[in-house]
């Protein structure tokens, strides 16, 4: 990457850009008078480069604690088709009268952001550039795009080498940029917050925008702060969503576990269960059955498939194992299980429940 100001960028294709200068000139409408920090790449990855964005732009904050504001350019459509006559691609339009769908979102629809909270440094730290970038790559690699209320482990420090406890990623519209339309379609700026992993569990427990919103009670505008810690250990907060649990139910409707055993023998279930993941799962069954959704715990081709019923029963479908439950055996089966090691066996329902050490 190189780090140079926009009017000294030297790519003349760039600033002729539709999408880009709208993107460029809707921040500008927030910081007036100020010029952004462009770090732009020297070859980008429609170019054969190793990197999938244009850029990334970084912007001086102010607004709920002093901090550095990232955005991308490269997920939404920045260039015009040079390859397309803008005769025949109005005569198309007005023969299909889907077209105006077909072209109603930008490339992927989103650029992402990306606010961290400012210390006594002048100039901004270049590692969240490679976090974003590593994020576009995701997207572009697999197709799989990302959408308020989504989340992602990072599996580790979101800044590498750092003993910060933000390890995951919250996804949530940026609550100062919004969305907006282009020349080629609507976008979204969705920012990527930083969250602890224990965060993270929770969010899942909840709806994932209702949790990020909550979030910004706290950590206005959602901004990164490297040293604080979870919120679930400040009561206002817990309290808050415990009450949305309850509330909304969750939103998650598949677990994945790397350590998960079924088996149905004799008309009788056998599951067994990592320690670390019981107060999870217990909350889980609450906001997902308790709600009438189902709900799914796998782990490899193992699927143990959770649903609510008038009568409680263990069947398999298709190498699924079936558990439905009533509300009484989903109570049982919640103040029974507890994260220690040892077998649970609820009376309401033939199933045996093993906890082991998590993996």
């Amino acid at each position: 990457n190189a780090c140079r100001r926009k009017e000294r960028i030297g790519v003349d294709h760039i600033m002729e850009t539709d999408g880009f200068t709208c993107i460029s000139n809707h921040i500008k409408g927030f910081y007036p008078g100020q010029e952004g920090l462009y770090y732009g790449t020297l070859l980008p990855g429609y170019l054969g480069g190793n990197d999938p964005l244009d850029g990334v732009e970084i912007w001086e904050s102010g607004r709920g604690c002093p901090h550095w504001l990232y955005v991308t350019y490269g997920l939404t459509d920045l260039y015009p088709d040079d390859n397309s006559d803008d005769d025949n691609d109005l005569e198309d339009r007005d023969d299909d009268p889907e077209a105006d769908d077909d072209n109603a979102v930008s490339g992927f629809g989103f650029e992402l952001t990306f606010r961290l909270k400012r210390g006594s440094e002048e100039t901004p730290p270049v590692w969240p550039v490679s976090l974003l970038q590593n994020l576009a790559r995701y997207v572009f690699s697999t197709g799989n795009t990302f959408d308020s209320g989504h989340y992602l482990n990072a599996n580790g420090p979101i800044a590498l080498e750092t003993d910060t406890q933000l390890t995951c990623l919250g996804f949530l519209t940026d609550p100062e940029l919004g969305s907006m339309d282009t020349v080629d379609g609507s976008m979204v700026f969705l920012e990527a917050i930083g969250i602890t992993e224990d965060e993270l569990n929770s969010m899942m427990c909840w709806n994932g925008e209702c949790f990020l919103k909550e979030l910004l009670k706290h950590t206005p505008y959602g901004i990164s702060d490297l040293s604080r810690t979870t919120l679930m250990s400040q009561p206002d907060f817990h309290r808050a969503w415990e009450q949305g649990v309850e509330r909304d139910g969750s939103s998650t409707s598949v677990l994945y576990l790397s350590d998960l055993t079924a088996r149905l023998e004799n008309n009788k279930g056998y599951l067994q269960l990592g320690a670390g993941h019981i107060s999870q799962i217990r909350t889980l069954l609450r906001a997902r059955i308790g709600k009438n959704r189902p709900f799914v715990l796998q782990c490899n081709g193992t699927v143990v498939r959770f649903g609510s019923a008038q009568q409680s029963a263990i069947d398999t479908d298709n190498d699924a194992i079936i558990i439905s439950l009533t509300p009484e055996t989903l109570n049982e089966i919640c103040e029974l299980l507890m994260p220690h090691v040892g077998l649970y066996t609820p009376k309401t329902i033939p199933l045996t429940i093993e906890v082991v050490p998590t993996h």
